[in-house]
Formats: C-alpha cells, structure tokens, sequence
C-alpha cells in the first residue's frame, strides 16, 4: 500500500472542500485480496511494489512558472485551435503541412472521424479546448470545485468500502474534466477524451476523475481512448473514475476503448445515475493492461430509465482482464440490458461478475444479462459470476453464460479453400464478436472499434 498512498503537494490543499474530500478518500483506501468477494478472480500482486511515483502538479508548477503572456489564437497543422503567443515548440506548425509530432497538442495522433477532442498526456490535462456548441460547458475539474460548478455531486454517491480505487482517485483528486450538456442540446458530434500514455522511464500512477452531467433532454456520444505509445512493457498505473449524471430524458452513448501497454494496470469505475425517460448506451472494449478492470455502476432512479451495458475483451499471454457491472433498477418500469463477450488465448485469464438488483419498488421491471466467452486455448481460464437479487414480484429477469472453442470444423472449411489458419481464426473472431460491436449506437464508432479487434 505504500507505493500507492504517497506524499504528493497537491493543488487545493489550503481549500478545505477540497482537501476534505481527499483526507476522507486517504482514510478509506485499502487494497483488496483474495478474500475480498468482488476481487477473489482479479489478484492485484502488480499494485504490491513500491515503485508507483505520482506525477508533480501541473497546476502548482503552472502557478509558480513565469506570468502567462497575452493570448493570441494560432492554428496548427494537425488540426486544432489553441491560444498561445509564440510559435509551437514543435516548430512545424505554420503551414508546412507535413506530419509529425506536435507537441503542443501532446500526441500526432486523433481520431479517424469528426469528434470534440480533449487530450490527456501521462495524465495531464493539455489545456486545448474545442469549439463546441452553445450549451456545452467544458472545464477541468479543479475549475468546477474552485467555482462550484456542480461540485456537491462529486464523490457523493461512491461507497468508497466498495469501491477502494475511487478512494484512491480521491485521495489524488486533481486531474480530470467537467463537462456539462445544457437542458436540451444535442451534439452532432462525439466528445472524445484522448489519453496518451509514453512513460518515459518512470512507473507512473495516474488518478483522473470526470464528471459529467447531462441536464434533462440533452444528447450525446462520449469516447475513452486510452493509448500508450511507448516501451511494450512499461509498467504503469491507470486508476480512473467518472462520475455520469443523466437527467429526465436525456441520453448519453458512452463508448471506452483500452489498450494499455503490456505490463499496464488499469482500473475504471463509471458510476452512473439516470432519471426518469433517461438512457445510457455503454460500450467498453478491452485489449491492453497486463491487469485490467472495467467496472460499471448503474441506478436507475425513476420511471423508465434505461441502460444497456455491453462489453468486449480480447487478451493472450499472462493478462487478466475483468468486467464487472452493478445494475440497481430501484423504481418500476426500468430497463436493462448486458451482454459481454470475451475472447481469451495464452494463459490469460478472464473475469465477469454482473450484479442486477432489483427493488421492493421496482415492480414492472425488465434486466437481462449474458455473457459468453471463446477460448482459444487449453490453458485459457474464464471466471464468470452472475447475480440476481430480485425483492419486486412482477419483474422480468434471466441471466446466462457460456465457453466454448472455436470450430474446428469451421476452420477446416477455410483452410481448405487456401486461406491461412491465423487468418481464418482472425475471421471466426470477428464474426463471434459482430453482435455485441453491433450494439453500439453509432456506425462510425462501430466501424473504429471493429477495426481495432
């Protein structure tokens, strides 16, 4: 535990809003094992070395540098707009065209499609802000707490002796976005949070936290990508949380993508509480990360409020990787909806757990939860635990789970007409994967991710 509760001089310390919420967080920290029931199939021995280092204050460095110049707006050839008052360090961008590293924007890399990108660069914010829409509101998060930007929901509804990695996250409480969509806008085009991991020789634990409210009526798609683009075998730590609030009718299409190095832990909590006529679309695609985790917590508040909560992972070697959903229907007339597939090689290992609870008051309620997983090897491992606490009388309800291998007979097939075998394995993957990427909302985030399989 040491190497992950550490000294750090943090922005906001002499604010006691702020330094309480971290104080508590600290307090609450503790580090599951084997005997932990949510945990008994993801073992944590990468957390156990003492050599995580937490990252300086971009913020307290920022304040103690030299007085920012007047703003003057610049364009970039890869694309963005930012203010600065002096030529990017990079020195290309001024109209060559030509391709290369901008270091202004933290990464060469964007998205294949339209999208309001915000960047992260080893776990910090790159102060680069797209032009959005009226209607949207986009600041980091030490800029909500300090203005008071919603910032009584942040933390309020996390149990942090369930959840000790958002305690964690807490207790280095900086880094991170808010992000409101006004009562009844409609983006016409994602927001994407890049996350761009080099590690450039240090084992870095990175705490980012977002909060994100959509008020009533609003629409929207949001997209994790976090990519590393160092040493295949950096070890380094992911922990994050976002905290989603969907208001009466309003909707949202969350779409995570991960793929880590491959010696990388990362751990995520998206908490999520919707209203009445309210609807969440969750998608995570899991690739990366030695040790990942992608956790999911659902409430429907009200009247029907919907969630579909639909998952993929693909992993070889020695990794885990493990999805686990908590979906609470606590009044009548909900909906949801789960379905994970997992494709596991090598020695890797696997992991479901999915909780639906559904509420004395919850009567008229639908929850279905599948999971099926393909392996591809005899020493592969698939750990999966499905749970139904049901205290309503008129409800709908089914959980299931299957394993199997891939078809040989299939394969023979392929191969006969001269296709490769690694080649035709590719192509029964794919297609065993097509109906949960077919869940996903938009076509062109569809496209991207099955792509990337």
């Amino acid at each position: 535990m040491a190497g992950l509760i550490q000294e750090a001089e943090l922005f906001g310390s002499d604010m006691p809003r702020i330094e309480g919420l971290r104080e508590k967080a600290r307090a609450s920290f503790w580090l599951p094992t084997a005997k932990t029931e949510a945990w008994k199939y993801t073992k944590l021995h990468a957390l156990k070395a003492d050599d995580f280092v937490v990252a300086p204050s971009k913020f307290l460095e920022e304040m103690e540098g030299e007085a920012e110049a007047e703003a003057e707006e610049e364009h970039c050839c890869c694309g963005c707009h930012h203010e600065h008052n002096e030529e990017c360090s990079c020195g290309h961008c001024h109209g060559d065209g030509e391709e290369h590293e901008c270091s202004c924007c933290g990464s060469k890399e964007h998205l294949a499609f339209a999208a309001y990108e915000l960047h992260f660069e080893n776990g910090k914010f790159v102060p680069i802000y797209p032009a959005t829409p009226r209607g949207v509101e986009i600041m980091t998060l030490m800029e909500a707490l300090v203005t008071g930007e919603e910032n009584h929901l942040l933390g309020k509804y996390i149990d942090y002796a369930k959840y000790p990695f958002a305690a964690l996250n807490t207790a280095y409480l900086e880094e991170g976005v808010f992000i409101r969509i006004c009562k009844g806008v409609k983006l016409d085009k994602p927001l994407a949070l890049i996350n761009h991991t080099q590690n450039g020789g240090e084992n870095l634990l990175v705490n980012l936290r977002n909060l994100i409210v959509l008020e009533d009526g609003a629409k929207a798609e949001l997209i994790e990508y976090y990519r590393y683009s160092g040493e295949t075998k950096s070890r380094y730590f992911n922990n994050i949380v976002n905290e989603i609030y969907l208001g009466a009718g309003a909707e949202l299409n969350h779409c995570r993508y991960q793929n880590e190095a491959f010696k990388a832990v990362h751990i995520a909590l998206s908490s999520v509480r919707i209203k009445s006529n309210g609807i969440y679309n969750g998608f995570c695609l899991q690739k990366g990360a030695d040790l990942g985790r992608s956790e999911t917590q659902v409430r429907l508040l009200e009247k029907d409020a919907k969630a579909e909560v639909n998952a993929a992972y693909i992993m070889n070697g020695w990794a885990t990787l493990d999805t686990t959903t908590d979906i609470e229907h606590l009044s009548s007339e909900t909906y949801s909806s789960q379905l994970i597939k997992g494709v596991v090689g090598g020695e890797a290992k696997g992991v479901f757990q999915g909780k639906i609870h559904i509420a004395p008051d919850a009567q008229k309620t639908e929850g279905r939860q599948l999971h099926k997983a393909l392996l591809l090897s005899d020493n592969a491992e698939i750990d999966v635990k499905p749970e139904l606490e049901i205290f309503a009388d008129d409800v709908k309800c089914s959980h299931g789970a299957a394993c199997g291998e891939l078809d040989k007979e299939q394969l023979f097939y392929m191969r006969s007409r001269g296709i490769g075998e690694e080649e035709a394995k590719q192509i029964l993957i794919d297609a065993y994967l097509t109906d949960v990427i077919a869940r996903i909302p938009d076509l062109t985030l569809r496209e991207w991710l099955q792509h990337e399989i």
